[in-house]
């Protein structure tokens, strides 16, 4: 049985060890967390413990049942180590322990790492992924010792701590889990909490290739060159940023101007940086303006940067698309960006990558409101389509915020949510890989024929 498994990783397809690194993760997650020891009660249904474990490995944040209250220490725990392993992804902490006592790393797992954290072959993917695992670590525990400081005055020095570490990993790895009720509403004017995980969420979803590349150009010095992957992800993210911030306090500002000028830009700020992949709110989310719904609806389409803890459609598709549509209505023969001609191989992915995330998006909501009929009997007001709709977004980006309808959903309608949560994180290109896999080499070239488009 062992050789047989060894034999089958050897020859597995790097995407598909991925997929297969956070299914077996969900699987555990899941036993762990229906343990009597895991929840107060000392019981949770199958479908809310894979929602649960599902939810915590693709660090989306979006919950059944109440964190703080419903799961114990040790569930809360099992929680916080699903959040990591699915922050760093399964595969890289997989390989630095096969470093660390010694044993052989097999192909497929060298090249799955590849896969996620470098855009072009490179020789010391060994040595990015101890970075990767040393900046995370501090980062976190930064975090943390800033987090504890504010939160020490009002809790046991044990209870602060705890919550420290939770909330900092939680923000670091864009997961958006909170161990309180009504998440992180009741610090909405603690400038010291809003911008130190405002902080976390932008280090965590910007991607460990853009750190890394950084880290080399500007503390070590050892390049001046920085990447078009990197200039994309900095300009996008800078933009989606100030343009969410802009947004939020134009579209709310009866809402932010009655907190007071610098709580509002405060609150506009913070929920700007969280709604691209992060989840953690400090209003009620279901009370902002259709208009705001809408444009955090597309934040989260975007969501972070590839190679991060998030997910989403990423901001260098974002990017390239921008590009390709500028260079269509200017009539340039290329797509540029910052002096260099982007691949059409790219281009075509990314117009890919945009057709397949709207259609998973498209075809969950109808599922949900096809299994689910009589929804409008749980969900209250005029906007019940926009809340399926904010959900199953919330869930591709991998996000975690909510109209709050995710404890509503029926079991079929949770599992919908399972499947999406599970394809933003894995990826559209490497989903698409794994469904129909590699390169085409099928199909017949026929005449050329012409069609008007638009």
């Amino acid at each position: 049985m062992t050789f047989w498994f060894q034999n089958r990783l050897r020859r597995a397809h790097p995407t598909n060890l991925l997929m297969m690194s956070y299914l077996a993760a969900i699987a555990v997650g899941t036993a762990a967390l229906m343990m009597p020891g895991a929840t107060v009660k000392g019981y949770i249904g199958v479908i809310d413990a894979l929602f649960t474990a599902t939810s915590a490995v693709c660090v989306t944040g979006l919950i059944v049942v109440d964190t703080g209250t419903y799961f114990t220490p040790l569930g809360q725990g099992v929680i916080l180590f699903l959040i990591q392993i699915g922050g760093l992804g399964i595969m890289t902490i997989s390989v630095a322990l096969f470093q660390v006592i010694g044993k052989r790393v097999v192909f497929q797992q060298r090249m799955a790492m590849q896969e996620v954290f470098s855009h072009t072959p490179r020789e010391d993917i060994y040595h990015l992924i101890r970075s990767v695992l040393y900046f995370t670590f501090a980062v976190e525990t930064a975090g943390a010792v800033v987090l504890f400081v504010h939160w020490q005055p009002v809790y046991p020095v044990s209870e602060a701590l705890y919550k420290a570490v939770f909330h900092s990993v939680s923000a670091f790895c864009n997961a958006g889990f909170s161990q309180f009720s009504n998440n992180l509403m009741a610090d909405q004017a603690s400038v010291m909490l809003n911008m130190t995980v405002c902080a976390l969420i932008i280090l965590g979803g910007i991607g460990f290739p853009v750190v890394y590349e950084l880290y080399r150009g500007v503390v070590l010095r050892e390049s001046s060159k920085v990447s078009i992957q990197t200039k994309s992800v900095i300009a996008a993210s800078l933009g989606l940023i100030l343009t969410g911030v802009l947004v939020i306090l134009i579209s709310e500002w009866n809402l932010l101007s009655s907190m007071g000028w610098w709580k509002g830009v405060l609150t506009a700020i913070f929920q700007s940086v969280t709604c691209r992949t992060a989840g953690f709110n400090t209003v009620d989310i279901a009370s902002l303006n259709t208009a705001t719904l809408l444009f955090m609806m597309f934040l989260m389409l975007v969501g972070a940067s590839p190679g991060s803890c998030g997910g989403g459609m990423k901001t260098t598709t974002f990017t390239v698309l921008t590009a390709f549509s500028w260079s269509r209505l200017m009539r340039y023969k290329c797509v540029n960006l910052f002096g260099k001609t982007v691949p059409e191989d790219t281009v075509t992915k990314s117009i890919s990558v945009l057709v397949f995330s709207l259609a998973a998006i498209c075809v969950a909501v109808f599922l949900i409101l096809f299994i689910d009929p009589d929804h409008g009997g749980r969900v209250q007001g005029n906007r019940q389509f926009l809340s399926f709709l904010f959900e199953t977004v919330s869930a591709f980006g991998t996000v975690g915020l909510s109209m709050g309808i995710t404890s509503m959903l029926t079991p079929a309608g949770k599992l919908v949510i399972v499947g999406l949560m599970i394809v933003g994180r894995v990826g559209v290109p490497a989903f698409t890989y794994i469904v129909a896999g590699g390169e085409a080499t099928k199909g017949v070239r026929y005449a050329e024929e012409n069609m008007m488009i638009g």
